[in-house]
This record gives structure tokens, sequence and C-alpha cells, in this order.
């Protein structure tokens, strides 16, 4: 998990943090707003097997209220993180 993270209305968020599978190379990042359901996927050209991935996303709330930004990672076979990291990220006006 991410730690709680505070923003306001128009004003971008940065979450950051890293990614790894030993013996598979990490491909790409997929964010998710809504539970999972949909996921943003951003490539990760040029990794290895046995290095982190560090990973940054800018999010620009336009509501007011509470939110929940999942994270996982996709590895060189296809395999998704067996569980997604998330924060929680509460947008005031």
């Amino acid at each position: 998990m991410i730690p709680r993270t505070e923003g306001h209305v128009g004003i971008p968020v940065r979450f950051e943090g890293s990614a790894y599978d030993f013996g598979h190379a990490i491909s790409a990042i997929q964010f998710s707003l809504d539970k999972g359901e949909h996921w943003t996927t951003y490539e990760t050209p040029h990794t290895n097997d046995y290095q982190n991935v560090s990973w940054a996303f800018e999010y620009v709330p336009e509501q007011p209220g509470d939110y929940t930004l999942y994270v996982r990672s996709v590895n060189d076979q296809g395999d998704v993180s067996p569980e997604a990291a998330f924060v929680h990220l509460h947008v005031e006006p």
C-alpha cells in the first residue's frame, strides 16, 4: 500500500513507486481508478529481470471526493501482479 494522499481539484497529484518480479522483466505498469474494471497501461521498455522499475503517475482530480488508485505491474510473460497496490486519495475543492 502507498500512504494516503491529499489533493485539491485541478492541481496535479503525483504518485511514485517501484515494481519488481525477480526472474522476469517488468514490461508495463497499469493504473486503475475504477476498482480494476479498466486499466491504463504504460509500457516500460528496456527493463531487465534483475532490477526494480521505478514509476511515477500524475493525476489531476476534476471533482472533490475520495478516490482509490490501484497500481499493478505486468511482466515479460504477460502475468500481472497477484495483488494490486493501492493508495487512497482525498480531494478537497
